[in-house]
């Protein structure tokens, strides 16, 4: 090789090594200052969880010393938005809110109890005074919990985590009582976490919905995997031998896996209902109706013993037809007892069924007469042209259940509506609107 050309290739190669070093170093401060902003960030978002804490603190306080229900919605709206603030701040940290449950738990179920209280128009009785004072305590506790932690960030005691090693960081706080992060430090306030009451109340996070049993299986016995299986394989119509199990859900209600080829099903342990059946089938293309496809379900329904059984909404997705189905008891409708079929629209074979609901709340009901006529529930629809009605049972926001006049409406402008008015009392329960095309029907 001659000189001149050695020395031209050594010039480009260090050149190449001086460019590749000065992107490394600019890559390195570019991470840097990602993981700096990251940093921040995290610092921020905790901060806001400090204050938002606080602040619930203060508001749980000053809720216990309301009297007037004006005063009392007042405070108690207050107490949920602070609860929902610290909800997000919690939410924005860079460790999983599910290592942290019952933090996470008790600020949603104080944010869902104040605004329960919120809504009652009365005073407290004894027992919600007492819940109050209760969970005031606990996030008094929690509140001084976060502050320290702040403060030994804020000296340099305890450092922010970062995101991949945040689990193994609250797995070794574990091992010890000194922890150097600060997952560490809100996973040993998990440990010591204080008792709070048992709220009853009518809302998503109140006790009794989490004891509460299915109830048609509160009376029912535990079957066997043989057992279940063949109940499987009746209800779908598959040889028993063709189901291969895939173990056991633990889920609220206990279920065994099966498989065969692209279906799967799930069916309880106590009970051996099918809860659960789905098929992996792609249409190919529709060449039936929605209705077509209501017509095979009520069919598939009706010989799989659900009686009674009254279409409400479909929604067609992929050349998939869901059509929702609740029960009818005495010409009123029960939108607890749900259950979901799904039909293929080119070979009208079912591929889907959903009744966790149905199972969960299904029962005779023992109906009261309507108090509030349809006439006088229907004045709360002024300025809106009412479509249908029906009397029907909806649930609430927690396990209980509301005696409502069904109304259906069109706006003015041709917007649809359903209006919930309470057969007892003549109040509004709830508004949905209705969104309708050529696929079907939604809710919102």
């Amino acid at each position: 090789m001659k000189r001149k050309t050695a020395l031209t290739i050594i010039t480009l190669l260090s050149l190449a090594l001086i460019v590749t070093a000065g992107l490394a170093v600019n890559g390195y401060r570019r991470a840097e200052r990602a993981e700096l902003a990251l940093s921040v960030s995290h610092d921020h978002a905790f901060g806001e969880l400090v204050t938002g804490m606080t602040e619930l603190d203060a508001a749980l306080r000053k809720s216990l010393y309301a009297k007037s229900p004006t005063v009392i919605s007042a405070v108690c709206t207050d107490v949920f938005g602070k609860a929902m603030t610290a909800q997000m701040s919690l939410g924005s940290l860079p460790f999983s809110t599910q290592e942290l449950e019952k933090t996470a738990g008790f600020i949603s179920r104080v944010g869902d109890y104040a605004y329960t209280l919120s809504q009652a128009g009365r005073e407290y009785t004894d027992e919600e005074t007492e819940n109050l004072r209760a969970l005031s305590e606990t996030a008094s506790e929690l509140a001084t919990g976060f502050r320290v932690l702040q403060e030994e960030l804020a000296s340099g005691g305890i450092s922010m985590d970062e995101l991949l090693y945040a689990e193994r960081a609250m797995d070794e706080a574990e091992e010890s009582a000194v922890p150097d992060t600060l997952s560490g430090g809100m996973r040993l306030i998990e440990e010591e976490f204080p008792e709070i009451p048992s709220l009853i109340y009518d809302g998503p996070f109140s006790d009794h919905i989490r004891s509460a049993s299915p109830k048609m299986l509160e009376s029912e016995a535990l079957v066997s995997e043989d057992e279940a299986r063949s109940a499987a394989a009746e209800f779908i119509g598959v040889d028993e031998a063709k189901l291969q199990s895939l173990g056991i859900s633990h889920g609220e209600i206990p279920c065994y896996y099966f498989a065969s080829g692209e279906m799967t099903v799930e069916v309880t342990q106590r009970g051996g209902l099918v809860m659960n059946f789905l098929s992996s089938y792609v249409p190919d293309r529709a060449s039936m109706t929605a209705a077509d496809a209501a017509a095979i379900a009520r069919s598939f329904l009706a010989g799989r013993g659900y009686e009674n059984m009254r279409e409400t909404y479909h929604m067609t997705r992929g050349g998939i037809c869901t059509i929702n189905y609740a029960y009818e008891q005495d010409g009123v409708l029960i939108y607890p007892d749900l259950i979901k079929v799904s039909v293929a629209l080119d070979t009208g074979m079912v591929t889907g069924f959903e009744a966790a609901g149905y199972i969960s709340s299904h029962t005779e009901r023992s109906l009261p007469e309507a108090a509030v006529t349809r006439e006088a529930a229907e004045k709360l629809t002024e300025g809106l042209k009412v479509d249908g009605w029906r009397l029907c049972v909806i649930p609430s926001a927690g396990e209980y259940e509301r005696f409502c006049h069904e109304f259906v409406c069109t706006d003015t402008d041709g917007g649809r509506c359903i209006i919930y008015v309470n057969a007892e009392t003549g109040e509004q329960e709830k508004i949905l609107l209705l969104l309708e095309d050529e696929n079907g029907s939604l809710t919102i």
